[in-house]
């Protein structure tokens, strides 16, 4: 029986004359992708990281993608600086945290315009396609663009059911946009990225918050509202932007990739993936709180004030020398096609 020292010996040699394994491949591109959402949120894993594997697949791993959620990589307002910068190559964030920035694209905030994210995402998408927005993002190269569905009002303690309830109350709004419509409903609109809103709202520096079903249990703003008023006040645009210096220095069969990774496929997902959330975090928000709706005259009083904060907004577009008539009915059009096409 040869001795373990033989043994070991053999292997050793074994082992020193066995060809050298190839080491991997590093990847000929490596591309950040920041955004604001938490870590553990749908978006980063089912949305932001899908996107990344299926880009790093396609490529045959010659594209890594490195997600940054959670503002780690550039706090949520300066998302599409941060890209057009080259501080992150790739980001996601909402157009309005810059006001006066993307005023056509900001059109698909107003209400009324479609009922889920994937119909509004879709409309929002051939309107980009369209050409229509090109010079409000030619700093940028667009993956893809797309809304979450309609924002409601939550509250900390004050229920919400008449427009006097709301009256003199502190909104937290997401954009510009939103903030006129609240100032049109009789409330005094605050403006703040969503990550803050835990806090303001803990300390009671706002009365309430606008957002969808979807981002109260995201942002786990069911723990600082007790009262939800379900009205369906405004959908949110957001966009999927890379650097165009990162873009461009790709060789040609590595941007098709990205080109094929982008427009109306994610675009889609991203739109469903805030529907089914807000059916779940409609489900959690009204586990601890109070829903209200708005019904009969007092629902079209508010209907009434909605409407006039849309046709204000669309008639400064128009003084303004911008096509803010045509591309309200550009979007119509597109909302009406969307819902031919995918049933909605």
């Amino acid at each position: 029986m040869p001795s373990r020292a033989l043994t070991t010996a053999a292997a050793i040699l074994a082992t020193a004359i066995l060809p050298p394994s190839a080491p991997a491949r590093a990847a000929e591109a490596n591309l950040s992708f920041a955004h604001f959402m938490p870590a553990t949120s749908w978006q980063n894993t089912g949305l932001f990281e899908a996107w990344a594997a299926e880009v790093e697949a396609a490529s045959g791993q010659r594209i890594d993608v490195t997600v940054f959620p959670a503002q780690t990589l550039g706090k949520a307002p300066q998302g599409y600086d941060n890209a057009r910068d080259g501080i992150a190559d790739i980001a996601w964030t909402v157009q309005g945290y810059t006001a006066g920035r993307f005023p056509l694209s900001q059109i698909v905030e107003l209400p009324g315009l479609f009922e889920t994210a994937e119909i509004g995402s879709c409309a929002f998408q051939k309107l980009y396609d369209s050409g229509a927005l090109d010079a409000e993002y030619a700093e940028t190269h667009v993956l893809f663009v797309h809304t979450h569905g309609p924002g409601h009002l939550h509250t900390r303690t004050q229920p919400v059911t008449t427009l006097a309830d709301l009256k003199g109350l502190q909104i937290r709004h997401p954009t510009a946009v939103i903030g006129r419509l609240l100032e049109q409903l009789g409330a005094v609109p605050v403006g703040m990225p969503a990550p803050r809103i835990y806090e303001a709202a803990e300390r009671g520096t706002i009365d309430g918050f606008m957002l969808p079903w979807e981002a109260v249990a995201g942002f786990r703003a069911d723990e600082v509202s007790d009262h939800h008023t379900e009205f369906g006040f405004y959908a949110l645009a957001f966009v999927a932007t890379m650097n165009k210096g990162a873009y461009e220095r790709l060789p040609d069969d590595l941007r098709a990739v990205v080109d094929a990774n982008s427009g109306m496929k994610w675009t889609l997902a991203a739109g469903r993936g805030y529907d089914a959330g807000d059916v779940t975090g409609r489900e959690q928000t009204l586990a601890s709180g109070t829903l209200h709706q708005i019904e009969g005259a007092e629902r079209a009083a508010w209907q009434a004030a909605a409407d006039r904060a849309a046709a204000a907004y669309i008639a400064e577009l128009d003084a303004q020398g911008l096509p803010g008539s045509a591309t309200y009915e550009a979007v119509k059009g597109y909302v009406a096609a969307c819902k031919t096409e995918l049933g909605g």
